[in-house]
């Protein structure tokens, strides 16, 4: 048989779904015997026992005279199993006395796996003997591909197993992060309000929320916020802060004095290169449309006003979360009449690029919510989303993209 087609044939063998190392390669050992072209007849296969520094017979199979039960081979006693560190396939007299006294004069071994660290010295966890009368050079190349074959395979079955495990904890880390984001759509007195947040990855490090105290029907909060990592770390300070916040919330704190604490909280948990932006807005339930706001660093929320057609910017009143433990924020205010929309965005939004490396930017989503003033806040969402969508879909990078839409309807 060719090499090329001889590592066909192997791999194929190691495809079928098997529980353990041991049953796969216990399968391929009694295949490639059974198997006519194949000028092997019998077999069998060790297994290291690093604590006894031996190596076990786990499995026979063939024209062999059977070896009794867990019979070991010492290593310091048997130097081929140090040399295949370094060759991977021997062919070698045998010199134990009791293998020989079972007809093995002449054999073959492989080695099989990744190896492992034993006293100083690199093992294969796995070997398999074959019985050889004679060992031309082409059968020994044969069965070293045998070994680099099954290296393989039990490498890729590791990596199946552990990537079965992260996808499980993926999967429930999606969920948490599902758990702190809210229901899309929120109605407060005259204020309509519809979020979406959309991670690059599984689990991502935007968050927006809506927030109010037990009892407290006359207050709103509307959270947005961007951790600068990425993935489950980003996910992880999501989480924090957004817990965070909602204990904050119960205890009606001044919003300049629950920001700053929490920016303590993150400056003491996270590494200074997790810092995080945010706003909070907090809606009131009167006519004058009263809203006050801080700005931790974060993308300036646009208010358009209905009206006039202007733009007026909320722009940041302290820095960013973390990095600066002892910073003051600024609360401050501005009023929305009927109509008037403010549109809180994380930086995924303007700086989406598209093949050319052109931004979105803030003047395209501002053109956006002009056209789409008129529309729900649902909607003006829906839009932006697809448009930043339309300019980003040749470019394979992207980032987290979350839109807040509040609107004044009454």
């Amino acid at each position: 048989m060719n090499q090329h087609r001889l590592h066909r044939t192997i791999e194929s063998l190691t495809e079928k779904k098997f529980r353990t190392d041991d049953q796969l390669l216990n399968h391929v050992l009694a295949s490639i015997i059974q198997n006519d072209e194949i000028p092997i007849r019998g077999g069998r296969i060790w297994k290291l026992d690093a604590s006894a520094g031996t190596y076990r017979l786990v499995h026979q199979y063939g024209d062999v005279e059977p070896i009794k039960k867990n019979f070991g081979l010492r290593i310091a006693n048997y130097p081929m199993f140090l040399q295949l560190a370094r060759k991977q396939t021997i062919v070698a007299n045998e010199t134990d006395k009791y293998l020989r006294q079972r007809g093995i004069k002449l054999y073959s071994a492989t080695g099989i796996g990744e190896k492992v660290p034993w006293k100083g010295h690199s093992l294969y966890p796995y070997v398999i003997g074959f019985n050889a009368e004679y060992m031309k050079q082409d059968e020994a190349y044969s069965l070293n591909i045998i070994g680099k074959v099954l290296t393989a395979a039990l490498k890729n079955k590791r990596i199946e197993v552990k990537a079965a495990a992260l996808e499980k904890d993926l999967d429930k880390a999606r969920e948490i992060q599902r758990s702190i984001l809210p229901e899309h759509e929120m109605r407060f007195h005259s204020y309509e309000m519809y979020g979406v947040s959309l991670p690059e990855r599984i689990v991502g490090g935007d968050f927006f929320d809506y927030l109010q105290a037990s009892g407290d029907k006359d207050r709103l909060g509307v959270v947005i916020g961007d951790a600068a990592s990425k993935g489950l770390s980003a996910a992880a300070q999501a989480l924090y802060v957004s817990g965070a916040l909602r204990m904050a919330v119960e205890y009606q704190t001044k919003m300049d004095t629950f920001i700053g604490r929490i920016n303590q909280l993150v400056n003491r948990t996270f590494t200074t290169e997790h810092f995080l932006s945010m706003v909070y807005l907090e809606l009131m339930a009167n006519d004058k449309g009263l809203i006050f706001y801080v700005n931790a660093g974060h993308s300036n929320p646009i208010l358009l006003r209905d009206k006039t057609d202007e733009i007026e910017l909320l722009p940041a009143t302290g820095q960013i979360l973390g990095p600066f433990p002892n910073e003051k924020y600024k609360t401050d205010f501005t009023f929305m009449k009927k109509g008037d929309i403010i549109l809180l965005y994380t930086d995924g939004i303007t700086d989406a690029a598209n093949e050319k490396s052109e931004m979105y930017g803030e003047q395209r989503l501002i053109h956006v919510l002009k056209e789409n003033r008129f529309r729900t806040p649902k909607e003006i969402c829906q839009l932006i989303l697809e448009d930043v969508q339309v300019h980003n879909k040749l470019v394979d990078y992207s980032d987290d993209k979350t839109v807040v839409v509040v609107k004044r309807v009454k």
